[in-house]
């Protein structure tokens, strides 16, 4: 007999699975990666909690973990900044903007980050400390790498903000400025919302690759982890347990930042897992 609202029952059962259906193991969506990688993590993490070797290298290295989440995340925050400023300059009617922009942008992508490093911390900040009237030796090595980590991705974060901003239909500045709007306010209200949006999950993953590029900052002789690991594994040789508490700490705040980024991308309905 034909079911509420005309459906046989054969039609209902086609159009509505079954909870046993719907609830199926479906081995070809598994993250099989995350479950290696926990796997991997739990390996280590057993290493270094029943190994004294390794625990050890853990109480030597975990003190730098602080300076290493404070400089990604101070340096994020002035990249951001940087990255906003170059990405409207790059994509500005002015000529003189536009070409400032373009040329800060084309020269950081054209040196390797390891040279950056050096030249803005033994190069640019001297001069500036001339110009502005400060010491040289009054600016720390922190400060210094948060301001080259800073200036390296502020440059590609300029990119991710141009591409974001012209993502959004140039409709939406027409309709902006004919409410009445002017071109800044336009910007401001209508496109950079958007355009946010859009570029949330590339923001994501510069932060990710600036936190494993931070330790390129103990060539500066930070005290983050990796700097910390070096000094602990020089002066006592034991290199294995060094490096693979470094590998630890890295892959676990990576993984714990993919995920965080996976769900914000989610909740935003751009996850097209």
């Amino acid at each position: 007999m034909p079911l509420t609202g005309g459906a046989t029952e054969a039609e209902r059962t086609t159009l509505v699975p079954p909870m046993a259906e719907r609830g199926r193991f479906n081995a070809r969506e598994f993250p099989y990666w995350f479950v290696a990688i926990i796997g991997i993590l739990g390996w280590m993490l057993i290493l270094i909690l029943t190994n004294d070797q390794y625990g050890k290298a853990w109480d030597a290295i975990i003190p730098g973990l602080t300076t290493t989440i404070a400089a990604t995340l101070y340096a994020f925050g002035i990249a951001v900044v940087i990255g906003m400023i170059a990405g409207l300059g790059r994509i500005s009617r002015n000529v003189v903007s536009r070409n400032v922009a373009i040329t800060y942008i084309e020269f950081v992508r054209g040196v390797p980050i390891l040279v950056l490093i050096f030249t803005v911390a033994f190069v640019v900040v001297p001069q500036l400390s001339g110009v502005f009237g400060f010491s040289n030796q009054s600016v720390t090595p922190f400060t210094r790498a948060v301001s080259a980590l800073a200036i390296i991705y502020g440059a590609y974060l300029a990119e991710v903000f141009r591409a974001g901003i012209e993502s959004v239909p140039k409709g939406q500045m027409e309709a902006g400025r004919s409410l009445g709007l002017s071109y800044g306010q336009t910007l401001r209200r209508i496109i950079m919302p958007q355009a946010i949006r859009n570029m949330t999950p590339a923001l994501g993953n510069d932060l990710i690759a600036m936190l494993k590029d931070s330790s390129l900052l103990s060539v500066l002789g930070v005290r983050e982890i990796t700097q910390q690991g070096r000094l602990y594994a020089s002066s006592t040789f034991q290199f294995r347990p060094t490096y693979l508490v470094l590998t630890f700490l890295y892959l676990s705040m990576t993984l714990v930042f993919s995920l965080l980024l996976r769900w914000y991308r989610s909740r935003l309905g751009l996850d097209d897992a």
